[in-house]
């Protein structure tokens, strides 16, 4: 297997840049690797190695060419299946939408062409995005390249599993209440939440509208940082979109300084209900935070008690809206009745072949929320904790820089622990759900292996929204701090993948 694999996005950048390797080879060897594992990890949903090589041999020829090019031209990409793309299936890990073509690219697509990266594929996910395991997924689960007998994460496993298990070095994922940084911190990789709106939502199929946002997916700080660099922006097609810079997150990535810094440790994301491991490995990050000048203080977000109610009203409040356009009248499977076949009975039915049971379930759920007398009770006292959460962000922003917790509660679990148990799946994301109520940026990076399983733990960098410079400038600098002492990056922890 080629030595590119193991390259990050950044050294692949170098070594096109000089000419020493060409965008083919480097896609060619990404294949390759799919070719031989992905049959175990199951992280795709569709590829096409001719596009991609297609694409990888236009980057070639354009550098060959002296035209002025991205500084990730070449670099090969995966793109989580729920944005649109013309030259591909579109499904959401969902049959109500198998082997649908879009008729245009997401705006982040359209982004990443432009910038010559060429697209390796599409990746699994829950059925659209409701999940942290990909279990729900219509398609069967993505694996753990850690360990194939347990979960990649989700909603985005199969972003954060193609990129831990080498067959691209970077992905795109989209984050609604953890969905790129829960599965980044069982997979050992590296994902960010941008601040609600930095990225354009134009062409991603809506879960939640108030509370998506597509993010990068990577190896490491620097790659995630770059990443975002190309798809960040303003987007006239998104009413949402911010219509000012962040600014360079790739600088922010370079700077390596936290002295002085005010770590903001959050009271309610810690204890009780944590693996021993998980916690093991966030007071030695802590540790190493304060011995380089860092100020650690404590803050308390009492509203966070109630984080994970809200959210679980809110979302299927608007996921309800959302998916009733998966009626069979426009687009996606259609099926008929044997007889009295008038548009509610087949949309009846297409809805109940198409639609798997977690969707379901938060349809049920979003549309009581929504409904007469129920509406006030669940979903306006949901809104009201909401604006609690953001009003104990602000307070612990006034007294830290950056706050930080655990991603998860626990390393990545077996399959079957927890598919039938709504509640203990949802759990999941009790660290990262704040952060999409507020709409602030989220970053999970690599914090050591817990000691009782040998498995990936994440540490969550949380900042002000439009503040995303913060995350990578700690994040990078944990980072560096983690190599240092481990000898080698987290991800080449990681054992071979014995696929037969």
């Amino acid at each position: 297997m080629s030595d590119l694999i193991r390259k990050t996005a950044a050294e692949l950048a170098g070594l096109l840049a000089s000419g020493e390797v060409s965008s083919v080879e480097v896609t060619k060897a990404h294949l390759d690797r799919s070719a031989a594992v992905d049959k175990a990890v199951h992280s795709y949903l569709y590829q096409n190695p001719e596009s991609a090589l297609a694409s990888a041999a236009e980057v070639d020829r354009a550098r060959a060419a002296g035209e002025k090019l991205g500084p990730l031209a070449g670099v090969p990409i995966a793109v989580k299946d729920n944005l649109t793309t013309t030259d591909a299936p579109t499904t959401s890990g969902s049959k109500i939408l198998e082997g649908w073509i879009p008729p245009y690219d997401a705006t982040v697509v359209a982004k990443l062409r432009a910038a010559g990266l060429p697209i390796l594929g599409k990746t699994n996910l829950d059925e659209f995005a409701m999940g942290s395991s990909t279990e729900f997924s219509a398609y069967g689960p993505s694996r753990n390249p850690w360990d194939l007998e347990r979960i990649p994460g989700g909603s985005g496993g199969g972003s954060s599993s193609v990129v831990s298990s080498f067959q691209a070095p970077l992905a795109i994922g989209s984050d609604t209440g953890g969905s790129i940084r829960f599965p980044a911190a069982v997979t050992g990789t590296v994902g960010t939440k941008p601040t609600y709106g930095a990225v354009s939502r134009y062409g991603l199929i809506a879960l939640a509208s108030s509370l998506d946002q597509v993010g990068p997916v990577a190896r490491n700080v620097l790659d995630t940082a770059m990443l975002q660099d190309v798809i960040a922006g303003h987007d006239p097609f998104d009413s949402t979109s911010l219509p000012e810079s962040l600014g360079s997150m790739t600088e922010a990535a370079k700077k390596l300084d936290i002295k002085g810094m005010r770590i903001g440790v959050i009271k309610q994301l810690s204890g009780e209900g944590f693996q021993a491991g998980v916690t093991a490995r966030f007071n030695e990050s802590l540790n190493l935070l304060a011995n380089a000048g860092a100020d650690i203080v404590e803050v308390s977000c009492p509203s966070f008690e109630y984080a994970i109610a809200a959210y679980y009203l809110i979302l299927p409040a608007e996921a309800s809206s959302n998916l009733a356009k998966f009626d069979s009248v426009r687009y996606g499977m259609r099926v008929e009745p044997n007889e009295n076949a008038t548009i509610e009975r087949v949309m009846a039915a297409t809805r109940e072949a198409g639609f798997g049971p977690e969707v379901k379930r938060r349809i049920i759920l979003g549309t009581y929320a929504l409904s007469s007398g129920s509406y006030d009770k669940y979903y306006g006292a949901a809104l009201k904790v909401r604006t609690l959460i953001q009003r104990d962000f602000d307070a612990a922003f006034a007294k830290a820089d950056v706050l930080v917790s655990p991603t998860g509660p626990t390393t990545a679990f077996k399959f079957g622990d927890k598919i039938d148990d709504p509640l203990a799946m949802y759990l999941n994301d009790i660290a990262t759900i704040p952060a999409n109520l507020a709409g602030i940026p989220g970053m999970s990076l690599p914090n050591g292996l817990a000691v009782e399983d040998g498995l990936p733990v994440g540490i969550q960098l949380l900042a002000p929204a439009r503040e995303d410079a913060r995350l990578y400038q700690v994040g990078a600098w944990l980072e560096q701090a983690h190599e240092n002492i481990w000898g080698k990056r987290m991800i080449d922890f990681a054992p071979e993948l014995e696929v037969g």
